[in-house]
């Protein structure tokens, strides 16, 4: 909001026109004398509209200092904004944007950056990379980049440095849409009867998997708190990640808000906790003060966090071993959702179960399966009424 100040004859106008990169407030000021003979209500009136066309003008004016180039500006935003406010892992994914980033548009000013320019970078990304031999990027990580570069513009928006935000206009390549791979209830059948012979910590982290539909950061995340042996329930309360810019494995939130949820398992699965759990009290009183006593269940040997890659590494190993169909982690999480889809669960119990944000997501990601129960549960309308009309026929 501009000011006004009289000095002597004339007035002295003065505007806010937002911040520069480094933080400094920008103020600019305009002189305004009015011609002679205008009474006091003229000069009220044009006064009032020298001060809003220079208003406006200090707006458009707002852009002077974003002649910072990208590159510059993207490594305060890292400080300034994505650390405080930003998930590590989404800090960590985005820093592996920025090399090819920076050698797009890195050296380009913020205000001569254009969507022409945004858009030159994403049809390079899908390309193949002559210089390192890589193959063109996935839809999914090309708009990644552009989220990350789009994220950055937006914080100059708001800091008043640009006016718009080009990533705005840029066309992004499709999505396809991949098939969910997971077990089909044999193949999961099977899979529980293979892990009865193994070692108590995956034979309980893949029975939770399952019935659980929990992601692995929220199984590795699991404290002995969380579990009501009492009510049958399990509550994901953290998640366990790592991050490198955290040298390591660390404890976080869960995803979204939703994904903080209570979940009751069926009795069967309580009873293999109590057994795990045995064990690992053995355990914690054979290591005696070489166990750290951080209430995980899901351990290394001495009763620090088991590491993010664990699980990933033993299952690795039981598919040589056994020769079942190799799946990833996140496939039994698939598994959990199509069970309870084809068990006629609603979706937006399905969505809870999950710990989706919206039911739009679970929608989205297990379209096909639920199109599927709908086929079959249409053919089982159709076998009843098509079984009374059978039976009047014969009553004829």
């Amino acid at each position: 909001m501009a000011t006004i100040q009289k000095r002597g004859n004339s007035y002295r106008i003065r505007a806010f026109c937002g911040y520069t990169a480094s933080g400094r407030q920008i103020e600019k000021t305009k002189t305004w004398k009015p011609d002679l003979g205008m009474t006091e209500r003229q000069i009220e009136k044009e006064l009032d509209r020298q001060k809003v066309l220079f208003e406006e003008s200090c707006r458009g004016a707002s852009v002077q200092d974003a002649n910072i180039k990208f590159e510059r500006f993207a490594v305060q935003w890292f400080d300034e904004y994505a650390k405080p406010n930003l998930r590590t892992r989404t800090v960590d994914r985005y820093k592996q944007y920025t090399g090819r980033a920076y050698a797009a548009i890195g050296g380009l000013r913020l205000d001569k950056i254009s969507s022409r320019h945004i858009q030159a970078f994403i049809k390079n990304l899908q390309e193949p990379d002559i210089k390192t031999g890589g193959g063109a990027l996935a839809p999914k990580t090309v708009r990644g980049y552009l989220s990350f570069i789009s994220t950055i513009f937006d914080y100059a928006v708001k800091q008043d440095m640009i006016k718009d935000n080009p990533c705005r206009r840029v066309i992004l390549p499709p999505l396809k849409q991949k098939p969910r791979d997971c077990y089909s209830l044999e193949e999961a059948q099977r899979f529980l009867e293979l892990l009865e012979k193994e070692p108590m910590p995956f034979r309980v982290f893949f029975t939770l998997a399952i019935y659980g539909g929990f992601r692995k950061g929220e199984l590795l995340g699991l404290e002995w708190k969380d579990i009501d042996f009492d009510s049958c329930v399990i509550t994901i309360r953290r998640t366990s990640l790592y991050s490198n810019t955290k040298h390591g494995t660390f404890t976080d939130t869960t995803k979204t808000k939703q994904s903080q949820r209570s979940l009751k398992l069926p009795a069967a699965v309580f009873d293999l906790l109590r057994e795990y759990r045995i064990k690992q009290n053995e355990e914690r009183l054979r290591l005696a003060d070489k166990w750290q006593d951080m209430d995980r269940l899901f351990t290394a040997w001495n009763g620090a966090p088991m590491g993010t890659s664990t699980p990933l590494k033993w299952l690795d190993a039981f598919f040589e071993r056994t020769g079942m169909r190799r799946v990833t982690i996140h496939s039994f999480r698939h598994l959990n959702a199509s069970l309870l889809i084809n068990a006629g669960v609603d979706i937006k119990t399905v969505s809870a179960s999950l710990g989706h944000s919206e039911t739009s997501t679970t929608l989205n990601i297990y379209a096909h399966t639920f199109a599927q129960a709908q086929a079959r549960a249409a053919d089982a309308i159709g076998d009843a009424l098509a079984l009374k009309k059978d039976i009047k026929k014969a009553g004829t």
